[in-house]
């Protein structure tokens, strides 16, 4: 994925939950209901961390130095990480604070402003569902015939699935307030208001959860993709490469490929006839696979190499 499609997710995002969250604030001081405050928090928190996304993306794209020879890609894996933590903390645990003192001091809506939170909350739908649109119809560009749980479980850039994650807990959380706020409306118990507070919490808890653990997988270093190896593996062997002993991959960035290999050469064969081959190698392996930025190739005698165990 491009960093440009992750982009256009995020800024779309971006603009509909600062609307949506100064809507969802105003319902709150009018109305007094903790789902509308839980929701403007959640949209609030989404926000920034839309902010943090794009500022990861454009710390990325500084150049190598001498402190960091391989480059700032994984920047954006950091920033996403953060992003993880202010969901879980920001939007969920403070959705859980607000429920737990709704549900020890319950109370009703004001009925003259009743139709207040029905319409931000039918209104936030409909502008989360064009930023959910915006999120999908991106990731459809590079997801394939993957499903969206591989999909989300496997992008190397995690600024499309970090989106997609946001927006549907966006959506099920309006789905929660409006049901608790059209409840209490309904019943004048405040419980229901908190009832839809908590969930909306327990949500977004398990949603930062999700962020996390996929996260961390990419900043300890994920290889490259199934597709990825077996292109680079197809690429290596040829004009004085005999066979792979052994390949290694990681991802520097989410566009930005480390490959390692020991690979086997004629035991005969000359020292300019070994550089001139993995030169050629390293074109093949760039041709098959843009990203392989960092090749790095070890030759070897195959039957000498067979003994060893490294």
């Amino acid at each position: 994925m491009s960093s440009s499609g992750g982009s256009k997710a995020i800024v779309a995002a971006l603009s509909a939950n600062v609307s949506i969250a100064i809507l969802k604030f105003i319902a709150f001081l009018l109305t007094a209901s903790s789902s509308m405050l839980a929701e403007s928090i959640h949209s609030l928190a989404d926000s920034g961390n839309q902010l943090l996304l794009l500022a990861g993306g454009k710390r990325s794209r500084r150049q190598a130095s001498a402190e960091h020879p391989f480059g700032y890609g994984r920047e954006r894996y950091i920033y996403a990480f953060i992003v993880a933590i202010v969901l879980f903390t920001v939007g969920g645990l403070f959705a859980l604070y607000e429920a737990y003192g709704k549900f020890h001091d319950p109370h009703g809506i004001d009925a003259k402003w009743a139709w207040v939170p029905l319409l931000v909350l039918i209104g936030s739908i409909i502008l989360e569902g064009y930023s959910f649109r915006t999120a999908v119809r991106e990731s459809n560009v590079t997801r394939g015939r993957k499903s969206w749980i591989q999909f989300v479980k496997t992008a190397k850039a995690p600024e499309l699935p970090v989106v997609l994650l946001e927006d549907s807990a966006a959506l099920v959380g309006l789905i929660f307030a409006l049901f608790g706020v059209s409840m209490t409306l309904v019943t004048g118990d405040g419980l229901w208001d908190a009832a839809g507070t908590a969930l909306i919490g327990l949500l977004l808890v398990a949603v930062a959860a999700i962020l996390a653990i996929e996260t961390k997988s990419l900043l300890l270093g994920e290889s490259a993709t199934v597709a990825d190896v077996r292109a680079i593996e197809a690429a290596l062997i040829g004009g004085g490469v005999s066979r792979i002993i052994h390949l290694k991959t990681m991802h520097l960035g989410p566009e930005e490929l480390l490959v390692a290999a020991k690979i086997a050469v004629p035991a005969t064969e000359s020292a300019v006839g070994i550089a001139d081959a993995i030169d050629a190698a390293e074109q093949r392996v760039r041709a098959a696979v843009p990203i392989a930025r960092l090749i790095y190739l070890e030759p070897d005698i195959y039957a000498a190499a067979a003994t060893e165990s490294g």
